[in-house]
């Protein structure tokens, strides 16, 4: 027998997922809710909308059609939101330009995903400036000024200001249906080697991924949800996998939303004191700095939910964090996964887990959310056995995973070897269906929620006249998470003149030129006679970090 397609009526909508369609809601529920930016500026729903449209209005007087790609470099903003939405109903690519990269890997991206327009913010002028003669597609510009940022001397030429350029332009757009799965946004991520990858998302899988956000975090009994009662500030860049989707959920619930600008430790605690925010998701270094800074000592944090993601949630901050009332918990994902994987809630009676356990279970990598299709598999591409002991790699299958890597066949081929998309993550899953990430296949390091590479760290210093052999590790850091640190073997006749202040600023002299992140800087080096090898000759960086830790 043939399956049986379903009967259409000539006139009937076939409703398409588009990002345009997550608007319905909050304009019909909470037209009149707040979006604020810094505690200074703020606007409605209503407004944003009638923003959103004279976005799209300015753009298209600029040239901006269906498969432009627009690149935003901008901090954390209502601006961005706006973004969000215009760029993508038009039919165009919005791209999210990481500021952390250096500028050479920031021309990179740009130039790889073929932005024609540009979007600045005054703060990135210097880089912008010094790299716009590299930039081979970008014909426009865009100054997005900001009330107390001081423009430094450029000769960038700026078609318009974002402002200006909203204020010129009609506050009606009449956004088109069409395929839900052309490419709404694109954006690079960092792995162990090479240059930045790029993965690409479509309107369905963002909104399916909206969808499925709701739902997973509205689940729990009680606490680690999100609801329409709720007050939302990111603490994740946007530029970040869309901030992990929330300022997507956050506006179908129709929530008043705060945006901070740039991350400053002292403001961000401020505004969730001010604004009444209640719900947050970062990376556990900058909640560790959150609550040590000087600010977060008077403040009642008792109403914050904060999801820690970005690398593991260690016991030692999730317990600081309940001990100021905090209600925290894990997420887990990466950049190709859009990002939602799986979360740390506790189930239905868990409340009467003694604390130890409670703080165990907020800690793991969590429970996999609606939709997703995840098992973890040895070498062979067999399931292990789910007994918290067995580990293997974790695998997914989801309706919102990256289908590739843009302009990379081969590595699109690897990423999905199989039909499942291979996380590269080493992982185990308890009987009670917990999942808990054990280990890295590559040993890549992750430092204030950015992704290290060893191998490039070695190489760098390699370069030194006097070093004859390197291995570059991570080690546990209660502030960055992880740290690099470098072990290097002199060559014999160097042993008495080169000290290990040299090497570090060896590499920090490649930071400081751009080519690579500031974070790649080991703060600890250490003079050793010999490296630890496998049987076949190569460095044994498991036994390293076992010694070194």
């Amino acid at each position: 027998m043939e399956y049986v397609d379903i009967d259409s009526n000539e006139s009937a909508y076939a409703y398409p997922l588009l990002v345009k369609h997550l608007l319905h809601t909050p304009l019909a529920h909470a037209p009149d809710q707040e979006i604020v930016y810094r505690g200074e500026t703020r606007l409605t729903y209503r407004t944003m909308r009638e923003r959103i449209a004279r976005l799209a209005n300015g753009l298209t007087r600029l040239g901006a059609e269906k498969g432009t790609t627009v690149a935003v470099m901008d901090w954390d903003s209502h601006r961005y939101l706006e973004c969000y939405f215009a760029i993508p109903m038009m039919g165009a690519v919005l791209q999210t330009v990481n500021v952390r990269l250096s500028p050479a890997e920031i021309a990179y991206t740009i130039n790889h995903a073929g932005a024609q327009i540009l979007m600045l913010h005054t703060d990135f002028l210097p880089v912008v400036d010094a790299m716009k003669d590299q930039l081979e597609t970008v014909h426009t510009f865009i100054w997005i000024d900001d009330e107390g940022s001081e423009a430094s001397a450029h000769s960038i030429p700026f078609a318009s200001e974002y402002e200006h350029m909203l204020a010129a332009s009609e506050p009606s757009y009449d956004f088109p249906d069409f395929d839900e799965n052309t490419r709404a946004t694109t954006f690079y991520t960092t792995g162990t080697t090479g240059l930045p990858k790029g993965v690409y998302f479509s309107h369905r899988q963002l909104v399916l991924h909206t969808i499925t956000g709701m739902a997973a975090l509205a689940s729990p009994v009680s606490g680690q949800r999100f609801h329409r009662g709720d007050v939302y500030m990111p603490i994740t860049p946007m530029f970040h996998v869309h901030a992990w989707g929330m300022p997507y959920i956050a506006t179908v619930l129709g929530v008043k939303q705060v945006y901070p600008g740039r991350y400053v430790p002292d403001q961000l605690v401020k505004l969730v004191r001010d604004e009444g925010v209640t719900f947050s998701h970062c990376v556990g270094t900058i909640l560790h700095m959150l609550l040590n800074c000087g600010e977060a000592k008077t403040v009642d944090l008792s109403r914050w939910k904060v999801v820690i993601g970005g690398g593991a949630l260690p016991q030692g901050l999730a317990r600081a964090a309940l001990d100021r009332g905090i209600d925290i918990f894990a997420g887990y994902g990466m950049s190709e996964t859009c990002p939602l994987l799986s979360l740390a809630q506790l189930k239905p009676g868990s409340e009467t887990l003694d604390i130890d356990e409670q703080v165990n279970l907020r800690c793991k990598t969590g429970l996999p959310v609606p939709l997703v299709d995840l098992r973890i598999v040895n070498e062979e591409g067999a399931d292990v056995p789910h007994d918290g002991k067995a580990s293997g790699e974790i695998v997914v299958r989801a309706p919102w995973l990256t289908q590739g890597y843009l302009k990379n066949p081969g590595a699109s081929a690897e990423l999905w070897d199989g039909g499942y998309l291979h996380t590269q993550d080493i992982a185990s899953i308890a009987p009670n269906g917990y999942l808990q990430i054990t280990d890295r296949i590559k040993d890549v390091i992750k430092s204030g929620g950015e992704w290290v590479s060893s191998l490039e760290i070695e190489s760098l210093i390699s370069q030194h006249p006097g070093v004859s052999e390197v291995a570059v590790i991570g080690i546990k850091d209660e502030k960055w998470g992880e740290r690099p640190v470098a072990l290097v073997v002199l060559k014999p006749q160097f042993v008495p003149l080169v000290s290990e202040d040299e090497i570090r600023n060896h590499v920090r002299a490649f930071s400081e030129t751009g080519q690579i992140s500031k974070y790649a800087v080991p703060q600890i080096v250490r003079i050793v006679d010999q490296l630890e090898k496998t049987s076949v000759g190569k460095l044994n960086k498991k036994r390293l970090r076992e010694q070194f830790a």
